[in-house]
């Protein structure tokens, strides 16, 4: 902190005179401090103590079951909601209620609650006028003002339960006063039950009068309708018309089939004799009595003829006479058959003929059936209307019955009960005399060493001049020259590579020289065989890079140079297989971990980048979106380790997403808009291969070879520079393909 101290000098805080001004003055200080706190212990002694009691209630449906059953609670009862709840407690604070309470135990009595009465002085800001009269108030509002002072009701957060406190000098009031108001509660919660039930059976017992005319009057009117109209019944859902109908149309049925029966019985009669089979295959002649007579004395009269063939000839008188009667009764049997023939055709012409009756008897019914149903259209109007003055009968008189059981004063209980109850306190609330003198001396103390820090400060005693800048150096208060612009992209430009060598040389030196990088990083140079240059012609950058050794290959160093220059993408070349991939997977997290956005694209064949980053296998990555079966969003993960990102491997076929690689252009494209740095990890890819990816100008190749020896690395760098690709960056430090342990990042 600077000020002005006479003239335009820059001043300071002396900070040890301050202290010592407050050390000079430390018996003041503490003095005053003692008299603070001596002050407040007595003020606190003589302060009358305030209790505090407490009452909950519960809220809940207490309505009792009168049917008999367990019923289950209900989740939308009004009774559980919470603006009931809220309402509750308002109800406890409301006028009547502490009307009631106060002059059930006689509050108004007591100087606590009506100080005013008991005072001996008057009010001095009564006397001025600053404040009303409270005299001019009734007794009972003063009480009333004064206890909802004293009074705190709310409901209790995330349940059904309402808390009552009250504060009190006397520790009995203090538990009396919250229990007295519960109790009123309930009585007043249970009152309004009774008086609800009451009131529902006064209004009940004329409507159930007027109703019971109703339905005798709708109940006459169907009797007489029916009986005028000859609409009898015989069952509940069943007219005597119809149960004619259905009668004769059962008989009618019957008679038919006799018919048929009997019709078919004659006809196979006839049949048989124009056939002439034999009778004795007919079911109605063989039944006949009369034929089993006639078949009896046919076969005696046929033992006979056989008995008396053996002894006499065929012209014997005997044997003639036998065969004679033989013959008679054949001739019976066949004029018997025709009679059976006869009765059958009898039989079925008798049905016919009560067909013919019945008939005429079920149109005649039919006719007044169509009559009936005509009449009875006007009787189910005048039963519906019995019906539903019935059904409104017995709905009111089972209410009735409901309200009547109800009005005694201990089946309605309140929809609350009490959960607990206040006892009486045993240690006052107000006033804490140790927390009090503590606050009140540490508060004195403070204050105390502010007021003689602001003296030393407003009476200049505690400022001194500046010094500070009149020792700086001229050189350090000169403007830093201003960073190398970055190198062309033509051909004489140096690869990316010496300037990161470059840069790291120059912060691995104790004192860089400005001058000397600011040259470097103008001064284009063509890159040369190495085995043509020589100590003495190399550019003062490659001395550098020669200082500085492995730092301007390992991760740190590559994050630096691609943070510094701001590169948005950076293609990952790892010619060693995985292990150069954990090395960019360290080098994402080593990003991250610097405060940037980074998002790692998995696109080697082993899928390492993902396995190290990924939190469980078969996440959808860059294969899924290349072939459509993803969303972009979907395809981006979190490490597991770091702030970075990954879009991993993905399960869809590699092939198949290769044929949509004109998107991965794209892609790139709008994770660079979206990123500071985009990293696409290859894995051993060839040089040609990597043409799709590197369209972007400012992209670099970061050619991941940990392990390998310098002339791999040269040769590969010349390929690279072959091939045209002059942003080529070489990180040597391997990663840990195992399983690091839990951290920002582990390299």
């Amino acid at each position: 902190m600077s000020g002005v101290n006479g003239g335009n000098q820059d001043v300071d805080i002396d900070l040890g005179r301050i202290v010592s001004a407050v050390w000079e003055r430390k018996a003041r200080i503490i003095g005053v401090t003692v008299v603070a706190a001596a002050a407040a212990l007595v003020a606190t002694s003589l302060t009358t103590p305030s209790y505090r009691g407490e009452t909950r209630l519960l809220i809940e449906s207490r309505s009792p079951n009168l049917t008999g059953g367990e019923g289950a609670p209900q989740a939308n009862d009004p009774v559980l909601d919470a603006l009931n709840i809220t309402s509750q407690a308002q109800v406890l604070q409301s006028t009547d209620l502490i009307r009631r309470v106060a002059r059930e135990l006689n509050l108004a009595e007591l100087k606590e609650f009506d100080p005013a009465a008991q005072s001996v002085l008057p009010d001095p800001l009564v006397l001025i006028g600053l404040k009303q009269d409270p005299m001019k108030l009734d007794a009972e509002d003063r009480v009333i003002r004064e206890f909802r002072d004293k009074l705190e009701v709310y409901p209790v957060e995330n349940s059904r339960v309402i808390a009552i406190e009250f504060s009190s000098h006397d520790p009995k009031l203090a538990a009396d006063i919250p229990n007295k108001m519960a109790e009123v509660y309930l009585e007043i919660q249970s009152g309004a039950k009774l008086d609800t039930h009451s009131e529902t059976a006064k209004w009940l017992e004329p409507e159930i009068a007027t109703l019971t005319q109703k339905v005798q009057e709708a109940e006459r009117k169907v009797a007489d309708y029916r009986s005028s109209n000859g609409l009898f019944q015989t069952t509940e859902t069943s007219s005597f018309s119809a149960q004619q109908l259905n009668d004769i149309s059962t008989e009618l049925a019957r008679v038919r089939a006799e018919r048929a029966n009997a019709e078919a019985r004659a006809e196979n009669v006839r049949a048989a004799l124009k056939a002439g089979r034999d009778s004795d295959t007919l079911t109605d002649v063989v039944g006949s009595q009369v034929i089993q007579r006639l078949k009896e004395a046919e076969a005696n009269l046929q033992a006979q003829i056989s008995d008396q063939s053996t002894q006499l000839l065929d012209g014997h008188p005997r044997l003639r006479g036998l065969r004679a009667q033989l013959a008679g009764i054949r001739q019976q049997i066949g004029s018997e058959t025709k009679k059976i023939l006869a009765s059958l055709d009898n039989e079925a012409e008798v049905s016919r003929l009560r067909e013919r009756q019945l008939m005429g008897q079920l149109n005649g019914l039919k006719a007044d059936s169509a009559k009936a149903g005509e009449e009875e259209v006007g009787l189910r109007a005048l039963e519906r209307e019995a019906t539903a003055q019935r059904q409104l009968l017995e709905t009111y008189l089972a209410r009735y019955r409901e309200a009547t059981s109800r009005i005694e004063s201990n089946s309605s209980p309140a929809d609350a009960r009490v959960v607990s109850r206040a006892v009486e306190p045993s240690e006052p609330y107000f006033p804490k005399i140790i927390p009090i003198v503590v606050v009140v001396s540490l508060a004195t103390f403070i204050l105390g060493c502010l007021m003689v820090m602001v003296v030393e400060l407003f009476s200049g005693r505690a400022l001194r001049p500046s010094a500070l800048r009149d020792a700086e150096p001229e050189a350090e208060v000169e403007a830093a020259p201003a960073p190398a612009a970055p190198a062309e992209t033509d051909a004489a430009a140096p690869l990316p590579i010496h300037r990161m060598q470059a840069e790291a040389a120059r912060f691995s030196r104790p004192e860089p020289a400005h001058e000397e990088e600011t040259a470097v990083a103008a001064t284009p140079s063509e890159p040369e065989e190495p085995a043509k240059e020589t100590p003495a012609a190399r550019p003062a950058e490659e001395r550098d890079v020669a200082a500085a050794g492995d730092q301007a290959f390992t991760i740190a160093s590559v994050a630096h140079y691609l943070l510094r220059h701001g590169i948005p993408v950076a293609v990952g070349i790892s010619p060693g297989g995985d292990e150069g991939s954990s090395a960019s997977v360290m080098l994402a997290r080593e990003i991250a971990g610097r405060g940037r956005t980074v998002v790692l694209v998995d696109m080697t064949g082993s899928a390492c980048p993902t396995r190290l980053m990924a939190d469980e296998p078969g996440l959808p990555g860059i294969t899924d979106l290349l072939c459509g079966e993803t969303a972009f969003g979907d395809a981006i993960h979190r490490d597991r380790l770091s702030n970075a990102h990954i879009i991993p491997h993905g399960a869809s076929d590699p092939a198949q997403a290769m044929r949509g690689a004109d998107r991965l252009t794209m892609i790139i494209d709008a994770l660079a808009d979206a990123y500071d740095l985009v990293l696409v990890e290859c894995g051993p890819a060839e040089i040609s291969g990597v043409s799709r990816l590197t369209r972007n100008e400012l992209a670099e190749i970061v050619l991941s070879v940990p392990g390998f020896k310098d002339e791999d690395v040269a040769t590969l760098v010349t390929d690279f520079e072959t091939a045209g690709y002059r942003n080529v960056l070489v990180m040597t430090e391997a990663g840990d393909r195992r399983s690091p342990r839990p951290g920002r990042r582990a390299a």
